[in-house]
C-alpha cells in the first residue's frame, strides 16, 4: 500500500483550462484513413512535456520531498493577508496557484539543464533531491548515488576526473600512448556534487572546466561531456566548508535555493517512510521520467518563450540600478564600481567619496556590485522555464519576480552598511536574501511606474528607431537624428543628480551617437 501511496499519479490536469473549441471540418481528412487518425490519437493521448514538468512537480511535494512552504507567491486577485506578531511580519494566503522553492526551481534546472546550488543544514533533504533530479533523467538510483561526488579535503584532480592506466604510463613513448580511465559520473545527464565546499583549490579549477566548458582534461587528453543540469550541495554559501571557493565557480552557479526547515506538524507524512522503509527516490514513477529527446525539446521550448518588451524593459531598469559607483572613475564609461573593485581601495574608502545622491533612495547604494551578463542570460533563461511550467507562451511580470532572488541570491552582494539597512524596519533584510532581492524588484518597478516609462520613454524610442536599420537612411536624416540625441543629452543632464539608470542611458544615447557618426562620415565618403 506504502507502494502504491508513493507512485500514485493524480489524471486530473495540473493546470485546468477552458475546453478546446471544435475543430472544423478540412477536405484532407477524408484522404487520411484510419491509420493515421489512429496516430493521431495516439499522439493527442500523450502529456504535453509541459504538462509532464509540472505532473513531477506535484508528485514530488505531495509524495517525495516535504517542503509544504508555498514561497513562491501567484495570485489572481489580491490575496488574503495577516499581520503576525510583535515584528508585524504578513502571512499571505495566494489566491492562485502557487509554489515550493525547495522543489520548482531545481526542477528548472532540470528542464533548462543549468546549474543548482542546494544551501542549508545537515539533514534537511538538500543530496535527496538532488537524487531525485538525476531519476528523472532516467538513471537507476544506484548509478545516480554512484556517481556523485562527495567533496573531501584530499580529494584530487585524479579522483574528480580519472586516471592514466599504469601500464600505459609505464610503455609509453609519449602523452597520445596514455589512455585515461575516465570516471563515470562525467558522462551522465545530471552530475550532483555534494559539499562541492569542501573540496581543494586545485581540484576546484577541474571542476570549474567541467562546469564551465563541458569539458575534462588529463594529460592533454579530452574528454567531451553532455550537456548537464548540475546539482551541488552546502550546509552554508558563506565560505563555512572546509575551502573557500573560488570565485569564478560560485559565479558559475546559476540558482540558489535553501532548505527551510521541516515542519513538525507533518511527523506523520515521515512516519510512513521510516515504518513502511521506503525511500521516495526508488519509486518514481516510469510516466515522470523524462528521456533525453524529451529534455532536447524542453530546453528547445523554454528558449522559444517570448520576452515581451514591456517585461524587458523593467528588467533593464532594475539592472542599471546598481553598477554606477560616480566616485570611481574620471571617464565617464569608467565610472563603475567593478572600477572600484579592480583598484584594491576598501570598500569604505570608495563609499565616503559617495555625494550628492540620496544614499536611502537610491537603490544602488544597497550593493556592492552589479549585474553581469552571465546573471542576465541566466535570469532570462529562468524566466521562460517558469513561464513554461506554466504552459505560458510568454513570460510575465511575476515569472521574472519571482525566479529573480534565486538567480541573484549570492550574485548581487549587498552593503550591509548602506542607509537601508540602518532603517529598522529594514533590518531583517540583513538576514534574508530572498526577500530583499524580491523588494529590491518592487521598488525598481515602483520607480519604473512613477517615470511612466512604458508611455514616455525617449531613449527607447531612438534605439528602436536605430534598431530598425541605417539602409536608406540619408544625410539630413542622420544629422537631424545626431542633433535629436544631442538635445536629449542636454536635458537629461541639466541640474540633475547621476543616478544608475540616468547614467546608463546617457551611455546609450553616446553608443547610438557614435554609430550615426560613423554611418554619416561613410555616406560623405561614397
Amino acid at each position: 500500500m506504502a507502494f502504491d501511496f508513493f507512485q500514485r499519479i493524480s489524471r486530473a490536469p495540473t493546470k485546468p483550462r477552458s475546453a478546446p473549441t471544435a475543430r472544423q471540418f478540412d477536405v484532407a481528412d477524408l484522404y487520411r484513413g484510419p491509420v493515421a487518425a489512429a496516430d493521431a490519437l495516439a499522439a493527442g493521448e500523450a502529456a504535453p512535456l509541459d504538462e509532464k514538468l509540472r505532473q513531477a512537480y506535484f508528485w514530488i511535494v505531495n509524495n517525495a520531498i516535504i517542503s509544504p512552504h508555498y514561497d513562491v507567491e501567484y495570485n489572481d486577485g489580491p490575496p488574503q493577508t495577516f499581520v503576525v506578531g510583535d515584528s508585524k511580519r504578513t502571512l499571505t494566503l495566494p489566491s492562485a496557484q502557487s509554489y515550493s522553492s525547495f522543489v520548482l526551481l531545481p526542477l528548472l534546472t532540470f528542464a533548462a539543464r543549468r546549474k543548482c546550488l542546494f544551501i542549508g543544514g545537515p539533514g534537511r533533504g538538500k543530496t535527496a533531491s538532488a537524487i531525485l533530479m538525476g531519476v528523472l533523467a532516467g538513471a537507476p538510483v544506484r548509478d545516480v548515488k554512484r556517481a556523485m561526488q562527495h567533496g573531501h579535503p584530499q580529494m584530487t584532480v585524479a579522483d574528480l576526473l580519472g586516471n592514466p592506466l599504469p601500464a600505459d604510463l609505464v610503455g609509453a613513448q609519449s602523452m597520445d600512448d596514455i589512455r585515461i580511465a575516465w570516471r563515470a559520473w562525467l558522462s551522465m545527464r545530471v552530475k550532483i556534487v555534494d559539499e562541492y565546499n569542501r573540496i581543494p583549490t586545485r581540484t576546484q579549477s577541474a571542476l570549474l572546466t567541467v562546469m564551465g566548458d563541458n569539458y575534462a582534461e588529463v594529460l592533454d587528453h579530452v574528454f567531451e561531456c553532455p550537456e548537464s543540469a548540475w546539482f551541488l550541495t552546502a550546509n552554508d554559501d558563506q565560505g563555512g566548508g572546509t575551502y573557500q571557493v573560488i570565485e569564478a565557480l560560485r559565479d558559475r552557479i546559476d540558482v540558489v535555493v535553501q532548505a527551510l526547515a521541516f515542519n513538525p506538524l507533518f511527523l506523520d507524512d515521515l512516519l510512513v517512510r521510516v515504518e513502511q522503509d521506503v525511500r521516495p527516490e526508488e519509486l518514481v514513477p516510469s510516466e515522470l521520467i523524462f528521456t533525453e529527446a524529451e529534455v532536447d525539446r524542453m530546453g528547445a521550448a523554454i528558449r522559444a518563450i517570448g520576452i515581451p518588451v514591456a517585461v524587458r524593459r523593467r528588467l533593464e531598469f532594475f539592472a542599471s540600478q546598481f553598477e554606477l559607483q560616480e566616485g570611481a572613475g574620471v571617464q565617464f564609461e569608467y565610472m563603475s564600481k567593478d572600477t572600484a573593485r579592480l583598484s584594491g581601495v576598501p570598500w569604505r574608502e570608495v563609499t565616503a567619496q559617495d555625494s550628492g545622491r540620496d544614499r536611502l533612495k537610491d537603490l544602488g547604494c544597497q550593493t556592492r556590485n552589479g549585474v553581469s551578463v552571465r546573471n542576465l542570460s541566466t535570469l532570462l533563461i529562468y524566466a521562460k522555464a517558469m513561464a513554461y511550467f506554466h504552459g505560458a507562451d510568454q513570460v510575465q511580470l511575476e515569472d521574472l519576480r519571482q525566479v529573480l532572488p534565486f538567480v541573484l541570491h549570492d550574485k548581487l552582494q549587498p552593503d550591509l552598511e548602506a542607509p537601508f539597512f540602518n532603517v529598522p524596519e529594514n533590518a531583517a533584510y540583513k538576514l534574508d536574501r530572498v526577500s530583499w532581492l524580491r523588494r529590491l524588484f518592487d521598488l525598481s518597478n515602483d520607480e519604473f511606474n512613477r517615470l511612466d516609462l512604458d508611455r514616455n520613454d525617449p531613449v527607447g524610442e531612438l534605439a528602436a528607431l536605430f534598431a530598425q536599420g541605417l539602409d536608406g537612411v540619408t544625410e539630413r536624416e542622420t544629422r537631424a537624428r545626431l542633433a535629436k540625441i544631442e538635445k536629449l543629452i542636454g536635458e537629461r543632464t541639466k541640474g540633475r543628480k547621476l543616478y544608475g539608470p540616468l547614467y546608463d542611458e546617457l551611455l546609450k544615447l553616446k553608443y547610438l551617437h557614435q554609430r550615426y557618426t560613423n554611418y554619416l562620415a561613410w555616406l560623405r565618403a561614397q
